[in-house]
C-alpha cells in the first residue's frame, strides 16, 4: 500500500480519537508531487456510517480563489474542465467494519496546467452533513544541462565590473536558483561582483533562465576555474548541477623578467645548439631584446637560437623589457657559459730512441673542466695519468701509443691523439728466404725477404746461376713496409741452380743472408709454409738429388782432364812439351788448383760440400 495511503488512514484514526464524532470527515495529503507528462494520483479518505454517493471534486484557481466543479462523483455526470477530458479516472472503496471510504483520482500525462489545489468534498446520503479536504497538486520539471559561456576577449586587471562569462539552463519548472563558483568559493554580489540574473518563460510554461556574472579581475583570475551551478527541485528532493569549469583570460602588465638556456640542466660544450629564453610575468607578452655583452642578438622572439655555440658565447645575456603603458624597462640576465677541450699536446716531440734509452712522454689538453687521461698501447689499456714513462728502451717499447683526454662531468667531451714510439736498431733478417714457384712452365720463381729494424732498412738482392757463374736477371722487383720492417719480393728466372743473398742495411749496420736453389722441371721442391709476423713463410727447404749433382761434376772434370791429355798428347809429338815426369805432374797440379779455386766461388754451404767432392776426385792417369 502506498506510504501516503497509510498517513492518511492513522490522521483519521487520530482525529476520531482525538475530536467527538462528526457525521462526515475527510481528509487529504497537504501536497502531491509529480514529473511533467507523468501520472497523478491524488487520494481522498472520509469516515462515515455509510459509502458515500455524492463526491464532488474542485479545482482552486489561483487568484480570484473561485471553484470549478469538474466532476461529480456517484455517476459520472459532467467534466466541466475540457483539458480533463480523457485524462480522469478514479477509485472508489469502502471498509464498513471502519466506516471508512478511500477515493483515488489519477489525472494521466500532467500538464502544468493542472498545478492548482484541489478539493475533495464528500456528502452523506441526506445531502444535509459534508466535509471537505485539500491538497497542492504540484509539478516539476527539471533542468537542462547548464551551459556555460565565457567572454572571448581578455579583461584587462584595470576595467571595472567586467562581463566574465553567461550561465543558461533550459525548459525547467520551477525557477531553479544559479550560484557562481570561482574555483571552491561561491560568488556573491559586492563591489567586486555583480550577478544579473533573467528569468523569461516559454509558450510551454518552462522557465528559461539566464545569469550573467561581472568581475573586478585580478591578475590570479588567470588560472581560476569559474563555473555555474544550479538548484533545482524534484518530487520529495531538492538537487543540483554543475556546469563544466572555465577560465577566462587576463591582461596585467609585466613586472619581472625570466630567462632561460635549454636544454636545461645540462652542461654546453663547444658545437651544442643552445636556445635562451626571455618571457615577463605579464600578459600579453611585450617587446623584448636579447642582448650579449650588450650586442644585439635578437628581438621580438621568444627563443633565441645558436647552432654550433663557441667558447666565445661565453657571457652574460640580458632582456629588456618595455612596459608601454607606464615607459618603464624591466631587465633580466642569464650567465651561461660553453665548456671546450683544447686539442691535445704530447711532449716531447721525440719519437726515435736508442736502445736502453728512458721514455716520458707528457699529454696534456686545456679545458674548462677537469680532465681525465688514459694511455693505451697498440690498442691495449696501460696507464691512468698525464705522464707516460717507459725505461730501458728495446722492440718491446716499439709501438703505437694513444692519449686520450675526457672531460669528467661531460664525458662526451673527449679528444685522442696517437703517436708511434721507434728504437733505432741493426737490421736483421728474422726470417729465411722463401722460395715460391711462380710458373713451372718457364722456370720463374719468387724470392721473399723479410728484414726488420730502425731505420728502415733496405734490402737488395745478388742472385748467380751456379752453371754460368753470371748474375740472374730480376723481372720484378716490390717492396713492402710491414711496421717497423721491410718485405722484399723479386722474380727471377733460373734453369739450373743458383744462389740467393739477401742484404739488408740501414745507418747502423748491415747483415745478409743465402740460400742455394736447385732446380728441375717441376721447379723447387718446397714443404707446407708457416706463418710468422704476419708473412708467409715456408720452411727451409731440404736438397735432394746432391749425389746426381756430384756425378754430373765428375763426369765434366772427366771430360776436361779428357781434352787436357789429349791437348798434351799432340803437343808432345810435335816436339813442342819437354820431356820429364815432374813437368807434367806440375801442370795437372795447376790445372787442378784452377778448377778448385772455381769452385770455391759458390757462397752458400751446398758449394763448398761439392767443393769438397770435387777435391778428392782422381786424376786422368790414375
Amino acid at each position: 500500500m502506498d506510504p501516503r495511503y497509510v498517513a492518511l488512514l492513522v490522521a483519521g484514526l487520530l482525529v476520531l480519537t482525538c475530536k467527538t464524532w462528526a457525521l462526515v470527515e475527510v481528509s487529504m495529503e497537504d501536497r502531491v508531487e509529480v514529473f511533467l507528462n507523468k501520472q497523478a494520483s491524488i487520494p481522498c479518505v472520509y469516515h462515515m456510517k455509510e459509502k458515500a454517493m455524492i463526491i464532488k471534486w474542485y479545482k482552486k484557481l489561483p487568484g480570484d480563489g473561485s471553484k470549478v466543479l469538474f466532476i461529480i462523483e456517484g455517476e459520472l455526470r459532467e467534466i466541466n474542465d475540457k483539458d480533463y477530458t480523457g485524462r480522469i479516472s478514479y477509485t472508489h472503496s469502502y471498509n464498513s467494519s471502519k466506516s471508512q471510504g478511500s477515493i483515488v483520482l489519477t489525472i494521466d500525462k500532467v500538464q502544468l496546467s493542472d498545478e492548482a489545489e484541489i478539493i475533495c468534498i464528500v456528502q452523506d446520503n441526506t445531502l444535509k452533513n459534508q466535509d471537505e479536504g485539500h491538497t497542492q497538486l504540484q509539478v516539476f520539471n527539471p533542468p537542462s544541462f547548464p551551459a556555460i559561456l565565457g567572454t572571448d576577449r581578455g579583461i584587462s586587471v584595470d576595467e571595472e565590473l567586467s562581463m566574465v562569462a553567461n550561465c543558461k539552463v533550459d525548459n525547467v519548472y520551477p525557477r531553479p536558483n544559479i550560484t557562481w563558483y570561482k574555483g571552491t568559493f561561491p560568488l556573491q554580489s559586492s563591489k567586486d561582483v555583480k550577478i544579473i540574473d533573467r528569468v523569461t518563460r516559454n509558450p510551454s510554461g518552462l522557465f528559461t533562465l539566464y545569469s550573467d556574472l561581472h568581475l573586478n579581475v585580478v591578475r590570479e583570475d588567470e588560472h581560476a576555474e569559474f563555473y555555474c551551478e544550479v538548484n533545482y527541485f524534484t518530487p520529495g528532493e531538492k538537487r543540483m548541477m554543475e556546469s563544466d569549469k572555465i577560465n577566462i583570460e587576463v591582461f596585467y602588465p609585466t613586472t619581472e623578467v625570466t630567462m632561460w638556456v635549454n636544454p636545461p640542466k645540462k652542461l654546453l660544450k663547444e658545437g651544442d645548439t643552445m636556445e635562451i629564453g626571455c618571457k615577463g610575468n605579464g600578459n600579453p607578452q611585450p617587446i623584448f631584446t636579447i642582448y650579449n655583452n650588450k650586442n644585439e642578438v635578437s628581438s621580438e622572439n621568444e627563443l633565441v637560437v645558436f647552432k654550433e655555440v663557441k667558447r666565445s658565447d661565453t657571457g652574460k645575456y640580458m632582456c629588456e623589457i618595455l612596459n608601454f603603458d607606464t615607459g618603464t624597462v624591466f631587465e633580466g640576465s642569464i650567465d651561461i657559459m660553453i665548456h671546450y677541450l683544447d686539442e691535445i699536446v704530447v711532449t716531447p716531440e721525440k719519437r726515435v730512441l736508442d736502445q736502453g734509452e728512458d721514455l716520458t712522454l707528457t699529454c696534456n689538453a686545456l679545458a674548462s673542466l677537469s680532465t681525465h687521461t688514459e694511455w693505451y698501447k697498440d690498442g691495449v689499456h696501460v696507464l691512468e695519468g698525464h705522464v707516460l714513462k717507459s725505461h730501458n728502451a728495446s722492440s718491446n717499447t716499439e709501438g703505437t701509443y694513444l692519449c686520450k683526454v675526457t672531460v669528467v662531468s661531460l664525458p662526451e667531451l673527449q679528444k685522442q691523439t696517437s703517436l708511434h714510439i721507434n728504437v733505432r736498431a741493426n737490421p736483421k733478417i728474422t726470417e729465411e728466404i722463401v722460395v715460391s714457384p711462380r710458373n713451372k712452365g718457364d722456370h720463374s720463381f719468387n724470392l721473399t725477404c723479410f728484414a726488420q729494424g730502425y731505420p728502415i732498412p733496405n734490402i737488395t738482392w745478388q742472385i748467380n746461376d751456379l752453371q754460368t757463374g753470371e748474375p740472374l736477371n730480376e723481372s720484378s722487383v716490390e717492396y713492402h713496409e710491414k711496421g717497423v720492417g721491410v718485405l722484399s719480393i723479386i722474380s727471377v728466372k733460373a734453369d739450373s741452380e743458383f744462389t740467393a743473398n739477401c742484404t739488408a742495411f740501414n745507418e747502423l749496420g748491415i747483415t745478409s743472408r743465402s740460400r742455394y736453389v736447385t732446380t728441375f722441371d717441376q721447379g723447387p721442391t718446397t714443404t707446407t709454409a708457416t706463418h710468422t709476423k704476419g708473412i708467409t713463410v715456408p720452411p727451409k727447404q731440404h736438397q735432394k738429388g746432391g749425389s746426381g749433382v756430384v756425378i754430373a761434376v765428375v763426369i765434366i772434370c772427366l771430360l776436361l782432364l779428357a781434352i787436357l791429355g789429349s791437348f798434351l798428347y799432340f803437343l808432345y809429338k810435335k816436339g813442342r812439351l819437354p820431356c820429364g815426369r815432374s813437368g807434367k805432374q806440375d801442370f795437372t797440379k795447376e790445372n787442378a788448383n784452377k778448377d778448385e779455386t772455381g769452385m770455391k766461388s759458390g757462397k752458400s754451404e751446398e758449394a763448398v760440400l761439392l767443393q769438397g767432392v770435387n777435391g778428392d776426385k782422381k786424376s786422368p792417369t790414375e
